[in-house]
Formats: structure tokens, C-alpha cells, sequence
């Protein structure tokens, strides 16, 4: 394709992000460092360290991002390593099981698991029934553990992007080097130790820092257990005053270089290869075949990793199917009208299709500048194309809240952009904003396509007279097209159920997507859980079809759309 084309995505993609991705944090660095009178100030960013509520945030955040990446790190660890090096019963289906959890969000989970734990809930009823508890005593566990139940479903949630990371940079190990530190007779944990794990460190540090600053900066799970002493509800909750009130931008500004510092600390310690080897093994290693009560050790641990995992949503399921659950090990009466209010409620129905737009609309502008971005950057030698590569994979290092917090920056009365003010509409934004977070994957996918794609067929194509560019739709496109379905996938469905963006910049009810219309059905007293939980499985079944599909298309190739 010609140099003209690979300049003009350049500036088209350079254009976007400064305007949606660059320009917004500056209008949060505004905030947070000039005061009424427009004098630079450093108080409100001191104030964020000084304030006793604002540090415990601070603080909590920060330890629910570290716990929740360790656990998930001792999650995938293990399985990743079996299912590398081991053959037992089931793999095949027990590996593609174990990312179930992913197509789960915690947003939803998280009030199943709320429903087990409560006071009055399974868990206690459980404990009563058992003569543990004597009648009418409760043990108010979310209570005494917010914090440890927001990292328990982190790590459930975002244990399949470590486990995929992880089985990416096992199966890159050169097995011969290995094999020759066992031959110096380095066996065991010792040669893990010492040899495998400074192999694998980049794809921890891949994996790491997705799952740490998901964690750092998780809204919707933190709401749904009313823990409020954390920075991303501090924000969301700062949202109304933002005109009049200088602290939630500093917060915002607090997290963001939290997160970047994390990023180049992380990819100092992890994220370089410091030892020699072959990009790829030399020789495929072939998995040793377990036999007896080893083998279904393995598959016992992955069906009981699995089970554990989605263990809240199965809460969700029954909360879904009930009239009624309190103070009982299950529901006491059963029902199907919670799926039917959930398909005819009037707050429902119109956030289905907001949703179906906004993701739609989304998956559309992240197919033209995804694939656009990939081939310049798999395809020509443009000087800028490692800029470019680096540009469309900021936003996975960058918070969702912080991109959806700058939009409200950079749209209000007065701002150049104002006219896109998501209090009156906010369509346009949540599009844009939907794009910028999932625009990666769709890169990641069409760059994998184009890799394994023999630039032969174009120059093939050019030398029998077509065009440069109608070459690329005529024969390239169609050979990448499972991996642009497959990127297209991942993108809708992830934006569907979109959290951080969707909370804060749908204000009115007749623009809630399908998560604030979940929200806002499960502060409703009455039936208000029941049908948000009803439209809760209704979204995670749409969101398991999905991704199943995305993987049927991408087989092997899945893990590359989780790796920066």
C-alpha cells in the first residue's frame, strides 16, 4: 500500500487520540493544578496525600490492586505450568473452561456474591442449618471483608488474562536450556526458579499490569459491596460537584501516575528479557502424559479452579429464578417473570438498545482504525509505526475511569467541547469512549491476521495490475477475516458491558446502558434485584457466546489480544 495511505492513518490515529485520549487527561491536569483564578497549584494534589479519607482511598485502592494481582498470579501460575508441560483427561475442554471467569464481569458476580454473604444470606443459613450458628445469630462477613471480597472477585475475574500470558511465555521457553540446567543438576523448584521464570518474567509483567490496574481502578464491584473508602468510587461519587470542586480531578491525576509508575516499574523488573534465547523453542516440547491419580489431580484442580470462579454467577443465576431468598440455602419459590420483566421493564428495554447502538457504533470505528493501524504496523517500514503500535495500546494502561472522567472534563459549559455534554446526550461519548478502550484488541487480532498472512498474495495481486489498496480488500482482508471477526467480537461485547464509562457518563435514564441500568435496578427496593440480576445472565449468556466465538476463531492466538 502506498506511503501516502500509511501517513494518513498516522495522522487520522494521531488526530483521534489527541483529541480523545490526550487532550482529555489535560483537562484533568487542568483541574487539578490551577485553582478559580487560573494560578498553577500543587494544593489540591497535597490535599489528596494530606486528607485522612482521601489517603485511606488512596491506600485501599492500591492494596486491592497489589492483592488482587498476586492472587490471580497464584491463580494462574499453577494451571498455566500443568497445562504447558502435562497431557491429563479433559485438557482440551478444562483449559477453554478455565477462561470462563473472563466473560463473567465481577459487576454482575459481585451480587450473587453479596446475596450468599449477606447477613441473612446462604452462607449463614448454611451455618445455622448445621447447628454452627444458633437461630436468628448472623456473622455479617461483607461486612467485616469488603476489602477481601472486591480482590477475591478481581482475582476470579481477571485470573484467565495471567493464565493466558503465562501459557504464551511458557510455550516460548527453549526447552534445551532447561534440559541443560537439569543435566548440571538443577531439578525441581530450583530450576523454576532459577531458569523458567526469568524466561517467562515478560509475560507476567504483560499479564500483571492489565489484572493490577483493572483492579486499582475497579468501580463497579467496590459499589455493589457499598465499599466507599476506595479512589474510583471517591471519583464517582465526586462526579456531582465536579463545576464546583477541584479534589476529584487530583484523584484522578493521583491514580493515573500511580498506575503509569507501576507501568515502568513493572517493566523494568519484569518486562525485559535479560536472558539470551530464541524467540521461539527450538524444539516443540511435547507434554508428558499423566497416568492414575496425578492425571485427574490436574483436571480435579482445573474443574475446581473453575467451579470456585464461577461460583458467584451461579448466586446470580438463582437470585434471577427467585421470588424470594432470605434466610435459606436457596430460593424458596422459583419463577421465570423476573426474564420476562427484565426483556419488557421499561428501564431495560431502552438500555438493551442504547447498548446494541453504542457498541455497534463502537465496533465500527475500532474495525477502520484497528485494522488500518495493524497493517501499517505489520506491513510497511514507516518510520513511525513502533509510535503508532504504542499509541493504540495506551488505553490498556490507562484506567477506564480516567478516560470517562476526562470526557466529562473536556464536555463541560465552556470547554471546546461542550457541545458533546453527555448530561444532554451522551451518545457520541460513549461511542468514542467504548472505541478507545477496546481499540487494542481489534489491533492485537488484525496484527496477528496480517503476521500469518504471506505479503506474497499482494505483490502477486499488484504485479497483475490492481491497485495497491484494492489489492488489501480484494485479497488480504478476506484471508484476515476471522481475525477481524473475532477482534469485532471482543470489542462489542466487552463495550455491551462496559462499567467505569457507562456509570459516568450515562445520566439519564433514557441513554442508561444494560451495566447503569443493572446498577440502578439493584438500588431499587422490591423486586429491583431480581430483575438486575435477571438482565445480568441475560448479558453474560450474550457475553459467553461471544467470546466462545472469538475463540473458536482465534484458537491459539486468543491470549495476544491481552498482551501489551
Amino acid at each position: 500500500m502506498s506511503r501516502s495511505f500509511s501517513i494518513f492513518v498516522l495522522a487520522l490515529t494521531g488526530t483521534f487520540f489527541a483529541a480523545f485520549f490526550v487532550w482529555p487527561i489535560w483537562q484533568i491536569l487542568q483541574g487539578a493544578v490551577f485553582d478559580a483564578d487560573g494560578s498553577f497549584t500543587l494544593a489540591y494534589i497535597v490535599e489528596v496525600f494530606a486528607n485522612p479519607i482521601y489517603l485511606e482511598g488512596l491506600r485501599n485502592a492500591f492494596m486491592m490492586g497489589v492483592f488482587s494481582t498476586l492472587l490471580s498470579f497464584l491463580i494462574a501460575m499453577p494451571l498455566a505450568y500443568l497445562a504447558d508441560r502435562f497431557a491429563f483427561p479433559g485438557k482440551a475442554l478444562l483449559t477453554a473452561l478455565i477462561l470462563i471467569p473472563i466473560i463473567l464481569p465481577p459487576f454482575v458476580g459481585a451480587m450473587g456474591i453479596k446475596q450468599m454473604l449477606g447477613q441473612y444470606g446462604a452462607v449463614n443459613a448454611v451455618l445455622t442449618h448445621i447447628g454452627i450458628l444458633a437461630n436468628g445469630d448472623t456473622i455479617d462477613w461483607l461486612g467485616r471483608g469488603r476489602f477481601w471480597g472486591v480482590v477475591i472477585m478481581n482475582a476470579l475475574h481477571l485470573y484467565p488474562i495471567f493464565f493466558l500470558n503465562l501459557v504464551a511465555a511458557l510455550a516460548n521457553v527453549d526447552p534445551a536450556m532447561e534440559e541443560a540446567a537439569e543435566n548440571l543438576g538443577c531439578t525441581g523448584i530450583r530450576r523454576f526458579r532459577k531458569v523458567t521464570y526469568p524466561l517467562i518474567r515478560p509475560g507476567i509483567f504483560a499479564g500483571g499490569t492489565i489484572v493490577f490496574i483493572w483492579s486499582f481502578t475497579e468501580l463497579g464491584v467496590p459499589l455493589i459491596f457499598d465499599y466507599t473508602r476506595v479512589t474510583a468510587v471517591q471519583i464517582f461519587t465526586g462526579i456531582r460537584d465536579i463545576g464546583a470542586n477541584p479534589f476529584p480531578y487530583a484523584l484522578v491525576i493521583v491514580i493515573l501516575a500511580f498506575t503509569l509508575v507501576f507501568y515502568v516499574l513493572g517493566k523494568g523488573f519484569l518486562g525485559r528479557a535479560h536472558h539470551a534465547m530464541m524467540a521461539r523453542a527450538t524444539v516443540a516440547r511435547s507434554p508428558r502424559k499423566l497416568s492414575g491419580p496425578a492425571a485427574w489431580a490436574c483436571s480435579g484442580l482445573f474443574v475446581g479452579v473453575t467451579f470456585i470462579a464461577v461460583l458467584p454467577h451461579l448466586g446470580v443465576l438463582f437470585i434471577s429464578f427467585s421470588h424470594d431468598w432470605y434466610q435459606s440455602v436457596l430460593p424458596r419459590s422459583w419463577t421465570l417473570e423476573n426474564y420476562e420483566m427484565a426483556l419488557s421493564h421499561p428501564l431495560t428495554v431502552s438500555s438493551i438498545g442504547n447498548s446494541l447502538k453504542y457498541a455497534s457504533l463502537s465496533a465500527v470505528v475500532d474495525i477502520i482504525l484497528g485494522v488500518s493501524i495493524a497493517y501499517v504496523v505489520v506491513r510497511t517500514r514507516l518510520p513511525a509505526r513502533h509510535v503508532l503500535d504504542s499509541l493504540a495500546m495506551l488505553p490498556l494502561a490507562v484506567p477506564g475511569i480516567v478516560i470517562a472522567f476526562g470526557y466529562l472534563a473536556m464536555s463541560r459549559e465552556g470547554k471546546f467541547f461542550s457541545f458533546l455534554n453527555p448530561l444532554e446526550d451522551p451518545t457520541v461519548l460513549l461511542v468514542i469512549a467504548y472505541a478507545v478502550r477496546r481499540l487494542p484488541f481489534m489491533v492485537r487480532a488484525a496484527a496477528a491476521g496480517f503476521q500469518q498472512t504471506s505479503e506474497e498474495y499482494e505483490e502477486a495481486a499488484r504485479n497483475l495490475g490492481c491497485p495497491p489498496l484494492k489489492s488489501v480488500f480484494k485479497i488480504t482482508l478476506p484471508l484476515i477475516s476471522a481475525n477481524i471477526m473475532a477482534g469485532t467480537l471482543l470489542c462489542f461485547s466487552f463495550a455491551m458491558l462496559e462499567v467505569s464509562d457507562s456509570l459516568i457518563l450515562a445520566q439519564q435514564q433514557v441513554y442508561y446502558p444494560i451495566t447503569k441500568a443493572i446498577y440502578e435496578l439493584f438500588q431499587l427496593m422490591g423486586d429491583g434485584r431480581f430483575v438486575a440480576s435477571a438482565l445480568g445472565v441475560w448479558a453474560m449468556l450474550f457475553l459467553a457466546v461471544t467470546i466462545v466465538g472469538a475463540n473458536m476463531l482465534l484458537g491459539k492466538r486468543f491470549g495476544t489480544i491481552f498482551r501489551f
